[in-house]
């Protein structure tokens, strides 16, 4: 049986549908314009013509949609390998939902943490049937985590309206560190699921390194100075290019030199000079997952997102 992958993406999300794609998987690529992403299979198959990639119409500021795709995609399969959380927005100017969240803290986070539950229960029956490994989740973070605000999680005010962007992108990239972390600690290795023949699988959150991905959109229309920081960081080449920034998400998603002991783990497998790949408090703090965990869980099943 081929291994089965859904990837929400991005620019970067692109060459990690069609480096899968490449080695044979059977990838389901969620795009949030039918357009744009029967043009982006259409071009993966000019150079892989038999490769098995579906589409799946998904608005991560839309979890109405969010929750259709995912029920829609598990009426199409009976097994799933692999979750990449890779979409995302970086920077934007301030926005709510029209689901009520601030626009960087659903799309970063909140529609990923509502997909991965709605998969959970496929991957882990998946996971019972295998060996150790072959099922795993990888969440797209940053070092823009760094940026979160004091204390790492603002739980009195989420939508963080007197801040600026990038703390508002920092606090959505922290969670996407913390929920690989409670996935981690509840379905890795070592873990009650894991001990008691459950289901194992190997999560992690990637730092996939200064980047020029299409995220670079809404900086440029964020009129945020970083731009010239960027400019400088191309100019001495460490920006890399957009194939080269899904590596390591295809490290953490298919590769059999990953260990049991990296799950859980943030990983950013490159280490080029002047990186930042440290891990901030907050990330750290496990305290902070749990009430993270607690607040998400409740509030999307008070708003019927989950049950």
């Amino acid at each position: 049986m081929k291994p089965e992958s859904l990837i929400a993406p991005n620019h970067r999300g692109y060459y990690t549908v069609a480096h899968l794609a490449e080695h044979d998987a059977h990838v389901y690529m969620c795009a949030r314009s039918p357009k744009k992403g029967t043009a982006a299979i259409a071009n993966i198959k000019k150079t892989q013509p038999s490769a098995n990639i579906d589409l799946l119409q998904m608005d991560l500021m839309d979890l109405t949609s969010v929750v259709a795709a995912v029920k829609h995609f598990l009426t199409l399969e009976a097994a799933l390998h692999g979750l990449v959380n890779n979409a995302g927005i970086m920077a934007t100017p301030f926005e709510m939902t029209k689901d009520g969240h601030e626009a960087q803290w659903q799309t970063n986070y909140l529609a990923h943490w509502v997909l991965t539950e709605y998969l959970l229960p496929l991957l882990l029956r998946t996971a019972k049937t295998l060996p150790s490994g072959s099922v795993r989740i990888v969440n797209l973070a940053s070092s823009g985590h760094l940026g979160a605000p004091k204390g790492g999680i603002n739980f009195q005010d989420l939508s963080l309206k007197d801040s600026g962007p990038w703390s508002r992108y920092g606090q959505s990239k922290l969670a996407n560190i913390l929920h690989a972390k409670t996935l981690h600690k509840t379905y890795g290795p070592g873990s009650p699921s894991a001990r008691n023949g459950e289901g194992e699988i190997w999560v992690s959150s990637v730092h996939p390194g200064l980047v020029e991905t299409n995220l670079g959109t809404s900086v440029m229309e964020s009129g945020s100075g970083i731009l010239g920081i960027f400019s400088v960081l191309r100019m001495f080449g460490l920006m890399w290019p957009a194939d080269k920034g899904s590596w390591t998400t295809l490290f953490c998603a298919a590769s059999r030199d990953m260990k049991a002991e990296q799950s859980g783990t943030y990983l950013e497998i490159a280490r080029r000079f002047g990186e930042p790949r440290w891990q901030s408090g907050a990330a750290r703090n496990g305290k902070l997952a749990e009430r993270l965990e607690k607040w998400t869980e409740e509030w999307m099943r008070k708003e019927g997102w989950v049950r």
